[in-house]
């Protein structure tokens, strides 16, 4: 799971992750990346992805109203929340911070 960019969405009280290239998910939610296939790692969805849980037919009617797995995992990459690691996120704030810290020098 080193190179593995987790998508996920909870619908229905249950929860479907996808298992996804990080860099692609996010030109794919730009509108640069157009081919899911390049996307996801593995078109088969999960309720838990580092267990290998794969969701059942039955969860996935309920909750997307199809077992088309293409148009369930463009519904979970448009609307699922990527999982981030601690340190991503940390380098994630300090830009964000400086950005702030510049606009306020600008200002003042």
């Amino acid at each position: 799971l080193t190179n593995v960019a987790i998508v996920r969405l909870k619908s229905h009280g249950i929860r479907f992750e996808i298992a996804c290239y990080k860099n692609k998910v996010l030109n794919w939610r730009e509108g640069i990346e157009k081919d899911l296939q390049e996307v996801i790692q593995t078109d088969t969805v999960f309720t838990n992805v580092s267990k290998a849980i794969i969701a059942k037919e039955k969860d996935l009617q309920l909750a997307f109203g199809t077992v088309n797995l293409e148009d369930i995992c463009r519904k979970i990459l448009k609307d699922g929340d990527l999982q981030v690691s601690d340190k991503e996120r940390e380098v994630h704030m300090e830009g964000l911070f400086r950005d702030i810290i510049q606009i306020v020098v600008e200002r003042c």
